[in-house]
């Protein structure tokens, strides 16, 4: 599987941010971002907790094939405690964020705590930096997109961030990635902006390259595309109409 073995801790209030290796064990037994992460959740906070206070925690993690050619391997999750049900929450986009991430060199990003202003969160490889948000807190997705590229100068910057709904509470606000892509169920937003997180930038160029056997690995997942456009669902109705194709699962 294509990990790459390193988990970045923030911790917002107190404006630290730490790397540890992925936990390796529980990535065998619970497959996959939602599973993995979930893991990670459930051992990490107290489930009483106020999901929009600070002992919660807000994970945005890849999985064992993003980044890679394989079939939505391009898609990152976000997962918390969900201020609507209580219960864990994780909203999966598509996009370039998620690939973006894994060719950073991360597996999973972990916020902890609240930040005492709004931030962001700007990664290039493992270049990683807590910076003031003062002037997109209070803005549009789309302004603060543009605000972030245009400070950085790199068109090929991926941008997840909140909007103002999120800002001002809205239980059901997402997570909007590459202006367009929306990690957009159970109020992971809202989360987002109760820790005065405004936005998480992402720069990577170290590739994804650690898949054992590459040769074995496309030809598997050449196969599995096959299965996906013969299906139905993933190849008619999926395309055409999109996850609301879904509701009579």
């Amino acid at each position: 599987m294509a990990w790459a073995n390193k988990v970045m801790r923030v911790n917002l209030t107190n404006g630290t941010i730490t790397t540890e290796a992925l936990n390796m064990e529980w990535a065998d037994a619970y497959l996959g971002q939602r599973g993995l992460a979930s893991k990670y959740l459930f051992e990490e906070i107290d489930p009483k907790c106020d999901p929009l206070g600070p002992d919660n925690k807000l994970i945005m993690t890849t999985g064992p094939l993003t980044g890679t050619m394989a079939s939505t391997g391009g898609r990152y999750s976000v997962v918390t405690k969900g201020p609507l049900t209580g219960a864990i929450a994780c909203s999966n986009s598509g996009g370039f964020i998620g690939a973006e991430m894994k060719a950073a060199g991360w597996d999973m990003i972990i916020f902890e705590g609240k930040a005492p202003k709004p931030v962001y969160l700007y990664v290039q490889n493992d270049q990683v930096e807590l910076v003031d948000a003062g002037e997109i807190w209070g803005k549009s997705v789309w302004k603060a997109d543009e605000w972030l590229h245009k400070k950085y100068q790199d068109p090929l910057l991926r941008v997840a961030c909140v909007g103002r709904s999120a800002e001002q509470g809205c239980l059901y606000a997402g997570v909007i990635n590459d202006l367009h892509r929306a990690a957009g169920r159970s109020g992971v937003g809202t989360v987002m902006a109760s820790k005065n997180l405004k936005a998480v930038a992402v720069r990577g160029t170290q590739g994804v390259g650690n898949v054992k056997d590459p040769m074995a690995f496309m030809r598997a997942t050449e196969e599995g595309k096959r299965v996906l456009r013969e299906n139905a669902v993933t190849g008619q109705g999926l395309p055409t109409y999109g996850t609301q194709v879904l509701m009579n699962v």
